[in-house]
């Protein structure tokens, strides 16, 4: 047996209402979820769903006894990758607009490629980057060689 796909990821947040609106109006992420206060959010993408759910709720399904305690930067990013370093200019300016806080104005990286970082309501990291040499499968995702 192999686990070899991510099939959700899912946010502990702070204000759900807050995040499911970042995510839904700013960022463009679909959910057939109509309550504007929800207990959970869905965001259905092509491979990976994302989730909202309130942060004291995933830590207690973690350990109910002894929840782990939020510290800030726990060392994982997300990452959206653009077809252009103009969609990355655009993307960003988006966020920043929407209310998201930009941690890194886009630049060209020592890898060769062009990217920038900003940070959800709750704090959550997203690179947002392009690299001319990678390349994308039909359905969108991203194909690593």
């Amino acid at each position: 047996m192999s686990i070899d796909r991510i099939h959700i990821i899912t946010l502990g947040v702070k204000d759900i209402s807050r995040s499911m609106r970042f995510y839904r109006d700013v960022l463009g992420f679909k959910t057939a979820i109509q309550d504007e206060n929800p207990q959970i959010v869905f965001f259905q993408n092509d491979g990976t769903t994302l989730a909202l759910c309130p942060w004291e709720e995933v830590a207690k399904d973690i350990n109910e006894g002894n929840p782990p305690q939020g510290n800030g930067f726990g060392g994982m990013t997300l990452a959206y990758i653009c077809t252009s370093e103009e969609e990355v200019d655009e993307v960003m300016k988006k966020v920043k607009a929407g209310g998201g806080k930009i941690e890194k104005r886009p630049v060209r990286v020592f890898w060769g490629g062009y990217s920038g970082y900003f940070s959800d309501p709750d704090g959550y990291f997203w690179e947002v980057m392009f690299w001319e040499k990678w390349r994308f499968k039909p359905d969108g995702s991203l194909k690593i060689d």
